[in-house]
Order: structure tokens, then sequence, then C-alpha cells
């Protein structure tokens, strides 16, 4: 029955407040009490209509809390990220994008207050500053995954990252290396990371599991590398190994390296590896452990002598490697399996691929080597750093 305030029903009512609006009042599902809706309305008619949608929300089991959205932004955002199970260095470098390019945007609001418009905006002004663009999408990524997660929680009904696009970018084409350049970098590198200049190439190993290897990971007669870690450093420059940069099975592998690099090998581990079967293959000029830092100046200096791109990285010898490969016959499914490939699909492949296989595409790739002027040869010098 109606009164002078408004209609009241046994799910909620509409009354007029002194400013002359009207504001729609229901039943708190857990409490049983009366609370306002988020805004008011200009009429009584729009009022009770809201008041019905809500209705029907709330039965339907469509409705969400308004308040639920209230938390803050940033301590949502730092309980999410501590609670999810993630290595250390991608902890590391996630707490890095959060800290430096969405806090500064969204941390003082509320998880609420994270609409698609500001999350437009947030990201164009990111882009405008010079943010790269792996950057900016990696904190729309982690963004997402965070908003997913409140969703999730019931805090909002519908995540609020949905530009189209912003998940993604155009990788630039990265430069490929002819065998004979590949030779002239190491050449111009010296002995110390002569090998490593072409394992990276030959075998398409990362840096860090190049880093990683130990003398038991080479098998002189079998001719392969066997990868079963990856090195890894922290901001704070700790050292440390994890598994490879695959999340499959197919990330620990071995992979058969050319017959004409066996001499460049043997002379590597002679006279630069570190002692015993655990020592490194790989160690800086004064003995420690390689890193990234204390090798980026020799392979800037060999770069320049071999008068290769400036735009050429260590990594892109994993891409020339692969690409030599191909040329070489290797199929789709040997060269994911070569790389690593992280896919569950690659990690099927490396199952069913033998060792047959990846002989015979080093033993052309060695024969590639022979072809293009190549030259495995006894470097004359010593590495004055060297034993």
């Amino acid at each position: 029955m109606a009164n002078k305030k408004g209609r009241r029903r046994d799910f909620g009512s509409v009354r007029q407040l002194p400013s002359g609006r009207w504001q729609v009042r229901y039943r708190d599902s857990e409490t049983g009490q009366l609370r306002p809706a988020e805004k008011t309305y200009p009429t009584k008619s729009d009022a009770q209509a809201a008041l019905t949608h809500i209705e029907s929300d709330i039965t339907r089991g469509h409705w969400s809390d308004p308040d639920a959205g209230a938390v803050n932004f940033e301590e949502y955002a730092t309980a999410w990220l501590r609670d999810r199970k993630l290595a250390d260095r991608t902890r590391e470098r996630n707490e890095s994008v959060i800290r430096l390019h969405i806090l500064p945007t969204f941390g003082a609001g509320s998880v609420a207050d994270v609409t698609t418009a500001r999350v437009r905006g947030w990201r164009g002004k990111l882009l405008a500053a010079g943010i790269g663009d792996p950057t900016v999408v990696k904190a729309y990524q982690l963004l997402r995954a965070l908003m997913n997660t409140a969703v999730d929680d019931e805090l909002i009904r519908r995540n609020p990252c949905r530009i189209k696009g912003a998940d993604r970018y155009d990788v630039p084409e990265r430069p490929v290396l002819t065998v004979p350049e590949v030779f002239a970098i190491a050449d111009a590198i010296g002995p110390r990371f002569r090998l490593l200049v072409l394992l990276a190439a030959f075998t398409t190993l990362r840096f860090g599991e190049l880093a990683a290897l130990r003398r038991r990971d080479i098998d002189l007669e079998a001719l392969t590398v066997t990868v079963r870690r990856a090195q890894a450093e922290m901001q704070t420059g700790r050292l440390f190994d994890k598994a490879p940069k695959s999340k499959s099975a197919a990330g620990v592998r071995a992979v058969s390296f050319p017959a004409e690099l066996l001499d460049e090998v043997t002379r590597h581990l002679e006279q630069f590896a570190a002692p015993g079967r655990d020592g490194h293959v790989f160690v800086g000029p004064q003995g420690g452990q390689l890193r990234r830092s204390n090798f980026r100046d020799d392979w800037v200096k060999a770069r320049k002598a071999a008068g290769v791109t400036a735009e050429l990285h260590f990594h892109d010898l994993r891409h020339t490697g692969n690409t030599l490969a191909s040329t070489a016959g290797a199929s789709t499914r040997e060269l994911m399996t070569r790389m690593g490939h992280s896919s569950s699909r690659a990690a099927l492949i490396y199952q069913h691929m033998t060792s047959d296989r990846d002989r015979a595409i080093a033993d052309r790739l060695g024969a590639m080597i022979r072809g293009g002027g190549g030259a495995v040869s006894d470097p004359s010098e010593k590495d004055p750093a060297g034993p």
C-alpha cells in the first residue's frame, strides 16, 4: 500500500528526497536492512523502474554488490601478486611493472574506480611518454589479469580491460646472419667467448641456457649439448639456476652440434671452462660466473669489428640458428623441438623426435659451415685472462 513517502513493497521502496530527486532503497540479502541504490532519479517512475531492474537482477543472480569494489587498489594488487605462484625473476619483473606503471595511476583509488575509459587513457599516456611497446603490453596484461581475479572475487561485474589489440605488439623482423657473418663475430670476439657465439648460432640455445652449462652437459662422443637448467639474474645481481624457460618437458633437451665444431668445443673445455664435471663451461674473464654485463662490451666490440648491423642482439644468433636449421631441411616440428619450444604441442613433438634426425640437422649445418667459408681454426692468440 502506498503512503505519502512513496510506494512500499517487500523487496524495497522509493521515496522523494528534500532535493526533489527520487531515491531507491532495497533489502540487503545478508542483513535484511534497506540500503540505498548507487544513484538517485529525477522522477518517481524512473526510480520504480530502477527498483524493478535491481529486483530482477537479484532474482536471476546477476546482481553484484556496488560496494564490493570499494577495496583499495594498491592493497588488492599487492595481495594478488603475493598469492600468485611465480618464479623469482618473474615475480621481480611483475612487481617492477606494477610499481612503476600501474600503481601511479590506479593505486590510490578503489578496484571499482578502474573503468574502461581510464584504462584506455592510462595506456595512451604510457605510450605517449615513450614507454616501450613490450613494457606497455606487459603492464596491460598484468592489469587485465588482476581485474579478472577481481571479477572472480565478485568485486566487479565485468573486466574493464577490453581494448582490442592492447595485449600484443608487432615484433620487428630481427636480423639473420649468414654463416660467414657468424664466424666473423666469433673471430672478432676472441677465444674465451668464441664458442659461446658458435653454439648460440648452431644449437639455438639461449644466453641463460649457455651460461648455465656444466662440463657434464657436453657429450663429445654424441656431439650433443644437454640443456638441464638456465641461469637467471635478479636486479640485485644475484645469480641462480632455474628450469629452462619452457614450462613443458621440451625445455630440457639434448641438442646436437655440428661435428665441424668438435675441435672448437674440445679446445674451449681445455682452456677456458671451470674444472670438474660440474664446472661451468663459460665463465667470466676473472673466472666467475658469466654475466650479461661482463659479456656485453665484448659482444658490442665484436659486432662492430665484424661489420654486421648494430641492431643485432646476441639473442638474434638463436633466430639465425633457427633459420639456418630450417634451410638445412628441418621441419617445423624439429625446429620447435630443437629450440625447446614451451607449448604443449612442442612437448609432444619432443617425445617423438629421434636423436638420429637431430644429428642429421647438425650434420647439414656442418656442411653449411664448410661451404660458407666458416673457418674452424685454432686461434693463435691466447686470452690474456685465461689460464
